[in-house]
């Protein structure tokens, strides 16, 4: 099975992994080969193994990273996923090394993910067994892991503005989301409206459009996040279950 790298070229051919037999995000997941395509001008890399499943990751430098993150000359990991039936056979080894392939001349590596695995991040059992190490912390549980190739260098942080835990509004629900996920478009403003609506809940919802709107985040992550009077609440998609227990 060969690594193959998506391309302005090949894109619209090949699948992008995620979603693809899911029909109901079918906008977001061409929202999320149009994001691509732009991003790819920015040295942005989608690396899969060619198979029809989850089995990918995606980085950039971090000079163009969306990411509240301090620092230069190191790759940042954003989307790292290895699942079902290609597990626990050196896939997710063979993505990583490619990554590090790619990030020759660089100083590292840099992934955001957190105290234990939680959905859409980066195990970070995986990143701990490959050499990573924590080299910063956001509330609430935000860790950022780094790998050196260069030993003189100094590891990125996080921006001091996506440490806190919290975001600007305290009335209702507050949810954040890019089209850098194929599931944020249908379960944000399809499925969140929906529950804010029958339980008459204030609704304020954030796209993320850009880099300089990426780099204003209270946390340090963009694909998906949900708050509920200033505090965060999930970054999963499916979060009527995680505002039930608050909101009762």
């Amino acid at each position: 099975m060969e690594i193959l790298k998506l391309t302005d070229k090949n894109i619209q051919d090949e699948h992008i992994c995620c979603a693809i037999s899911d029909k109901k995000c079918r906008d977001g997941y061409e929202k999320k080969k149009e994001w691509l395509k732009k991003e790819f001008k920015n040295g942005y890399n989608f690396q899969k193994v060619d198979v029809r499943g989850k089995v990918f990751i995606e980085y950039v430098p971090i000079k163009n990273s969306w990411l509240p993150l301090i620092g230069k000359n190191f790759m940042v990991i954003n989307c790292f996923w290895v699942s079902g039936q290609f597990k626990g056979k050196g896939n997710g080894k063979r993505l990583l090394e490619q990554c590090l392939a790619d990030s020759k001349g660089m100083d590292g590596i840099i992934a955001v993910s957190s105290d234990k695995k939680r959905p859409f991040m980066t195990d970070p059992k995986f990143l701990k067994h490959q050499g990573f190490e924590i080299i910063d912390e956001a509330k609430p549980y935000f860790k950022l892991w780094g790998l050196k190739t260069n030993p003189n260098s100094e590891f990125p942080k996080f921006m001091e503005s996506a440490k806190s835990g919290n975001c600007p509004n305290n009335n209702g629900i507050t949810a954040y989301y890019s089209n850098t996920c194929p599931f944020t478009e249908f379960y944000t403003n399809e499925l969140l409206k929906e529950y804010a609506k029958k339980k008459n809940i204030p609704l304020e919802i954030n796209h993320i459009k850009s880099q300089e709107e990426g780099r204003k985040m209270p946390i340090p992550w963009i694909i998906n996040s949900v708050f509920y009077k200033g505090e965060l609440v999930s970054l999963e998609m499916k979060v009527e279950r995680h505002l039930e227990k608050l909101i009762g």
